[in-house]
């Protein structure tokens, strides 16, 4: 997983001309963006964009609901294959118009008011107030593989209301907050789960057919061979570089149906299992060499001795430091 300033998802097509006229990738106008957030997976990227007045604010903090105008309040990309973005509204009071072709409508966002739209048709919109918003880039295969695993028909696009409540959408959002606000700490393995969870839920929710296969969605057990085999992934992977779709493969089951399985057979979801074993990992370590925290923490995987220091006090009320002194 990859931080950067802008861009499109591993795998799908950059947007032509995205850097025009300095706006982003999704259309923006870069020097109107008082927050400007983003993380990259395997055929996801995530975002989080707020457009606000002033944007020039010493604590930088974005005002959604003011008014906004001119070329710095539109968002505007053309046609291209680049998949499926949906938004989630982080904050009330966002309002703006929308064109298809000859004709206009305009929109309200209430906070947790969702859109979804298909970069496959042009969009043009007029922002009127500032915004704060959670973005999810889907590139063409990994929408098209969340179709196949709930055996619905390939589309281009979902069917969404713009401002739509979304609950379960606007929770996982918020999920993901913190993974944008501290990149460098953000857990490859957590991301991937909470998206591919987004994923299977604008397809079940929004494809305007429901899953062909009513199981897919409901609990299914793993076979005691696959468990194994997904915690061997895991613990080989433990620097983050394992995948949730790789280890569902390996299974030879979908990635909504490892995650619920696998949560079934051990209690807890891949992420949190894996995070478990790493401190488990460090604890050992701790205990029995003189290796510098600094390099116990590199070693098991996590992004720092801050990191560590963190998750191994959340597990074991104690820090890394007053555990070696005991033990």
């Amino acid at each position: 997983m990859s931080v950067a300033a802008a861009g499109a998802p591993h795998g799908s097509a950059a947007c032509p001309d995205s850097r025009t006229f300095g706006r982003d990738g999704l259309g923006c106008a870069q020097a109107a963006l008082g927050r400007d957030q983003e993380l990259h997976g395997a055929g996801f990227a995530i975002y989080r964009k707020a457009h606000g007045a002033p944007y020039g604010a010493s604590n930088g903090a974005p005002h959604p609901g003011a008014p906004v105008g001119g070329a710095t309040g539109r968002v505007e990309t053309p046609a291209s294959r680049r998949g499926l973005l949906a938004g989630v509204a982080l904050a009330a009071g966002h309002r703006r118009r929308i064109f298809e072709g000859n004709r206009s409508a305009a929109v309200q966002f209430d906070e947790g008011a969702c859109y979804v739209r298909s970069f496959s048709d042009p969009y043009r919109a007029d922002v009127e107030t500032g915004f704060d918003f959670f973005l999810l880039e889907l590139a063409p295969a990994a929408l098209d593989r969340t179709f196949a695993e709930l055996d619905l028909p390939a589309a281009e696009g979902l069917a969404c209301r713009p401002g739509e409540k979304d609950p379960v959408l606007a929770a996982l959002a918020g999920a993901l907050l913190p993974a944008l606000e501290r990149p460098d700490h953000a857990a490859p393995l957590f991301v991937e789960q909470v998206v591919c969870a987004m994923q299977t839920h604008l397809a079940a929710r929004h494809h305007g057919r429901p899953p062909r296969c009513g199981h897919c969605l409901a609990p299914r057990r793993l076979a005691p061979r696959q468990v194994a085999r997904a915690k061997e992934m895991l613990l080989a992977g433990m620097d983050g570089t394992v995948l949730i779709a790789d280890i569902a493969d390996a299974c030879g089951v979908s990635r909504s149906h490892f995650i619920r399985g696998f949560r079934e057979a051990t209690g807890a979801t891949p992420h949190h299992w894996l995070v478990v074993q790493r401190v488990t990992r460090a604890l050992a370590l701790l205990a029995h060499s003189r290796l510098p925290l600094a390099e116990v923490a590199v070693s098991c995987g996590f992004a720092d001795q801050s990191h560590m220091t963190r998750l191994v006090a959340r597990l074991t009320g104690t820090t890394p430091g007053a555990w070696r002194g005991r033990h």
